[in-house]
C-alpha cells in the first residue's frame, strides 16, 4: 500500500480540478491520483513503510500539497500578472517617468530661487588701501551670502511649448500603459482558459477511456458467448488503446497549461493552485453599434497616435524657439562685503542688485535649423501613423466583433451536438448489446462524443478570448 499521507495529499491537490466535469467518478480520479503519486514519488507499491527521500531529490508531492491550493478567478489572475509582467511594469514605469518630466518642464516656466555663499581671499596690493592685487577683487577679503532669483524666458515661448510637449508625452505614455494592460489581459485570458479547457479535456479523455474499456469488456463477454466475432474484440482493443494514449496526452497538456499560467502568476513558480471554471458565465456580446461607440471613446491605439502627433507638433515649436532670443533676469539680495557682517563702521553691507540679459542667437552652424527640420520630419511621420491607426482600428473592430459574434452564435449548436452525441453513444451501445449494431458504429459514436465535447469546450474558450480581444479596442464591456 502507498503511504496514506502522500495519497491523501495528492488527492486533495488534484481531485477538485476535475469534479465539475460531467460523467467523472471520484473513485476513478482518486485511484488514478494514487497511481500517479506512486509513479512520481518513486514509492514501491509493495513497500510497507515510506521510503526515505534523499536531500538532493525533488520535493515530494506531499510537501507540495501540504497547504490548501490557492483558488484563482480570472480577475485574481489578471491582478497577479500585472504585478509580475515585465512589459506591463515597464509601460507603467514609462508613464510615471513621463509624469516627472511634466513636473520638471513646468518648473522651467517658473523662476528659481537659490542661496549662494562664498569667500574670496586675494593677495594685498601692499598699500594701506585694503585693495587686492587683482582688479576683479573688491578687497583682500570678500564674503558673499545672497539669495538669487533667476528666470529665463524665450521670446518665442520655448518653455511653454516644452511644457505642452511633456504634457502630451504623459498622455502618450498613459495610453501605452493602458494598451499594455489590455494586451496582458488577452495573454492571461488565453492561458487561464487554456488551463480550464485542459482540465475539461482531461476529464473528457478519462471518460472516453472508461467508455472504451467498458466496450472492450462487453465485446469480450459477447465473444465468449459466441455472439460476436473476434474482430469486434480486436476493434474494441484498438479503440481502448487509442483512448488510453489520448488520456496520457491530456495529462501532459494539462501540466503544460498549468506551467504556462504559473509563470505568469507566481513569483515563486507555485503550481499549487486551482482556477475557477466560469466558461459558461461569459458576458453577453453588445451590439455592433454599442461596440463602435465604445471604440470611439476608449480606443487606445488611436489615442496613442493622437498623443504622439501632439508630441511631435510641440517638438517643432520647441525646435523653432531656438531661433529666437532668450531674456534672462537675476535679482540678488544679501551680503557682498570685505567682512562677514551686516554692517561695517555704521554702513550696512546688506543690499540688492539686479541684472537683465538678452541672448541673441547669431551663428551655430545651422544646428537650430537642423533641429527644426528633424522635428518636422517626425511630425509628418506621426500624421501618417495616425491615419494608419484610424484605418486599422476600423478593420480590427469589424474583424474582432465578427469573431466574437461567430463564437457566440456557435455555442448553442456545439452544446446541442455534445448532448446528442452522448445520447447517441448510449443508444448505440444498447443496440450493440442487443445485436442490432456493429462494433464500428460504437467506435464511431465514441469518437463523435469525444470530438463534440472537446469542440464545445474549445468554443466556450474561443468566445471568452474573442471578448478579451474585442475589449482591447472598446474597453470593458
Amino acid at each position: 500500500m502507498m503511504h496514506i499521507a502522500s495519497a491523501n495529499a495528492f488527492r486533495f491537490l488534484w481531485v477538485p480540478r476535475f469534479l465539475p466535469a460531467s460523467g467523472l467518478r471520484v473513485a476513478q480520479i482518486t485511484g488514478l491520483a494514487a497511481s500517479f503519486a506512486v509513479a512520481m514519488a518513486g514509492v514501491s507499491v509493495d513497500a510497507q513503510t515510506p521510503q526515505e527521500v534523499p536531500p538532493s531529490a525533488p520535493i515530494a508531492i506531499a510537501t507540495t500539497a501540504s497547504a490548501a491550493p490557492t483558488t484563482l478567478s480570472l480577475q485574481d489572475a489578471l491582478q497577479r500578472a500585472q504585478r509580475l509582467n515585465p512589459q506591463y511594469q515597464s509601460a507603467q514605469t514609462d508613464f510615471k517617468s513621463a509624469q516627472q518630466d511634466r513636473i520638471q518642464s513646468r518648473a522651467g516656466l517658473l523662476p528659481s530661487v537659490n542661496l549662494v555663499g562664498g569667500a574670496i581671499f586675494t593677495q594685498s596690493d601692499g598699500t594701506h588701501s585694503g585693495n587686492g592685487r587683482f582688479s576683479a577683487s573688491n578687497g583682500v577679503h570678500e564674503y558673499t551670502a545672497q539669495g538669487n532669483l533667476h528666470q529665463n524666458l524665450n521670446i518665442a515661448g520655448g518653455q511653454v511649448a516644452d511644457y505642452q510637449r511633456s504634457t502630451a508625452a504623459e498622455a502618450l505614455a498613459k495610453a501605452k500603459a493602458e494598451i499594455a494592460a489590455r494586451g496582458l489581459t488577452v495573454v492571461v485570458t488565453q492561458s487561464y482558459y487554456g488551463l480550464v479547457v485542459a482540465q475539461r479535456r482531461y476529464a473528457n479523455t478519462q471518460a472516453a477511456s472508461d467508455e472504451a474499456s467498458h466496450f472492450l469488456t462487453i465485446t469480450q463477454q459477447l465473444e465468449q458467448g459466441g455472439e460476436v466475432a473476434h474482430a469486434d474484440t480486436i476493434k474494441a482493443k484498438l479503440q481502448a488503446n487509442d483512448r488510453g494514449r489520448d488520456f496520457r496526452e491530456s495529462q501532459l497538456n494539462l501540466e503544460k497549461a498549468r506551467l504556462t499560467l504559473a509563470v505568469l502568476l507566481f513569483p515563486d513558480f507555485n503550481e499549487n493552485f486551482t482556477v475557477v471554471d466560469d466558461l459558461q458565465l461569459g458576458p453577453p456580446l453588445p451590439t455592433m453599434e454599442e461596440a463602435t461607440r465604445l471604440a470611439a471613446v476608449n480606443n487606445l491605439d488611436v489615442r496613442a497616435a493622437v498623443a504622439a502627433l501632439d508630441v511631435s507638433a510641440k517638438e517643432v515649436l520647441v525646435a523653432r524657439s531656438g531661433l529666437f532670443p532668450t531674456l534672462g533676469f537675476d535679482y540678488n539680495y544679501g551680503l557682498d562685503a570685505p567682512r562677514f557682517e551686516t554692517s561695517t563702521n555704521g554702513l550696512r553691507n546688506v543690499g540688492y542688485s539686479a541684472a537683465v540679459s538678452l541672448n541673441l542667437p547669431v551663428w551655430n552652424w545651422w544646428a537650430s535649423e537642423s533641429k527644426v527640420k528633424q522635428a518636422t520630419l517626425r511630425r509628418d511621420q506621426s500624421k501618417l501613423e495616425l491615419s494608419a491607426a484610424q484605418r486599422q482600428t476600423l478593420a480590427n473592430l469589424r474583424g474582432f466583433y465578427a469573431e466574437a459574434d461567430a463564437a457566440r452564435a456557435e455555442l448553442d449548436s456545439l452544446r446541442d451536438s455534445s448532448e446528442i452525441a452522448a445520447q447517441s453513444l448510449h443508444l448505440t451501445t444498447l443496440r450493440y448489446q442487443a445485436g442490432e449494431a456493429n462494433a464500428l458504429e460504437v467506435v464511431d459514436a465514441q469518437n463523435t462524443l469525444v470530438t463534440a465535447r472537446n469542440a464545445y469546450d474549445d468554443g466556450q474558450a474561443r468566445y471568452r478570448l474573442a471578448l478579451a480581444t474585442l475589449q482591447t479596442l472598446t474597453g470593458s464591456l
